[in-house]
């Protein structure tokens, strides 16, 4: 299925942050408490790209709505008009741009010069990265899915290993933190949040949105603390009351998308030893949610690998030594082979997903 959520619906959210909120945009939050560690790419790719890049930014309020206009000279811009009926986005740049318009009946959605639509994958099943579930019959014989996961003793130089990086299809963009704290987040509002986003509360929609909800509310198994992010300020804060200011952030990045091919490792450098580590995982939600944990038992590295057909990629994996906690019945021991707690488990991670470690 297709999960017919907009990142761009945000540019709205923050519209109506500027007229009414003197809080720091996220990227400023950002460079404000990590002012030497670069933001990562699965963070800037859930930011507004047109919001952010934009120089100036005219609000008006009157009787019919309120109007925001961003933009540069030629270089096109960011219009959003709210009156008393409906809400309308245009952003545009020479050439292509992106149309939203939210009424009373619901959202339409268009991008690009034909106006295609923009659609998040979502594939069934629970998160392969929550550990208190068992593994699908579908991720079984998902065949990226199953390819993340590898012993420890594989992580050397000319091991070659069989993967898929794929880009992120799930392009929803972060709220500012004070729009996201508005907005309802919980099993008991789920009614209202699936009106707000004009959902049909028997659509496959919004099952996905209950789902990221529960997995959210769930407690974590043993050793784990958890934290669902609502914000990229939020997620900053419980990472760094974790670990404290002093951290790199890594994720993964590759040259481009390829099929199933084989890779071959060239460099592994450790990141985080054994001590308190955080990673966050992007979840299917209409904006950006990260599911976050915290362990004492996760190492994570940094792999340098070079597929067959010369793609560069610099993934993210981590290790963990302790699971012992998991579901028996988790796709990383019925691929693997091997029982809860009997030896060290290591998985890449998606282009969406972080990992955040002392320096």
């Amino acid at each position: 299925m297709e999960f017919h959520f907009l990142s761009m619906l945000t540019i709205l959210s923050m519209a109506m942050a500027v007229v009414g909120n003197a809080a720091l945009p996220p990227e400023i939050y950002w460079k404000k408490v990590f002012p030497n560690t670069p933001m990562p790419k699965a963070i800037r790719d859930s930011l507004q790209p047109e919001w952010m890049e934009e120089k100036s930014t005219a609000v008006s309020v009157g009787k019919g709505g309120v109007n925001v206009n961003t933009g540069k000279p030629k270089t096109g811009g960011t219009n959003v008009n709210v009156g008393h009926g409906s809400v309308g986005v245009h952003t545009n740049k020479p050439g292509h741009g992106t149309s939203v318009g939210v009424g009373k009946g619901g959202v339409t959605v268009g991008t690009g010069p034909k106006g295609k639509p923009v659609h998040v994958t979502v594939k069934p099943g629970p998160s392969p990265f929550i550990y208190r579930y068992a593994a699908t019959e579908t991720q079984l014989h998902d065949s990226p899915t199953v390819a993340l996961f590898f012993l420890r003793k594989s992580l050397s130089p000319s091991t070659k290993m069989n993967l898929h990086f794929t880009k992120s299809t799930n392009d929803a963009a972060f709220l500012p933190r004070r729009v996201a704290n508005s907005v309802p987040f919980s099993s008991d509002d789920l009614p209202a949040i699936l009106d707000r986003f004009s959902v049909d509360p028997n659509s496959e929609e919004a099952r996905v949105m209950k789902e990221t909800i529960k997995q959210c509310e769930e407690k974590g198994i043993q050793g784990e603390e958890k934290y669902c992010a609502t914000s990229l300020e939020s997620m900053v804060d419980y990472a760094t009351s974790k670990l404290g200011k002093g951290m790199k952030v890594i994720s993964t990045e590759a040259e481009k998308e390829t099929g199933m091919q084989t890779y071959t490792i060239t460099g592994v450098k450790k990141v985080l030893s054994g001590g308190e580590g955080v990673v966050c995982h992007k979840q299917n939600y209409p904006y950006a949610v990260f599911y976050c944990h915290a362990t004492k038992t996760t190492e994570a590295y940094t792999v340098a690998m070079v597929g067959d057909d010369g793609t560069k990629v610099q993934a993210a994996a981590v290790c963990h030594t302790d699971t012992s906690a998991w579901n028996p019945k988790h796709l990383a021991f019925q691929v693997l082979k091997v029982k809860p707690g009997s030896v060290p488990v290591c998985h890449f991670l998606p282009e969406d997903h972080l990992v955040w470690a002392r320096n």
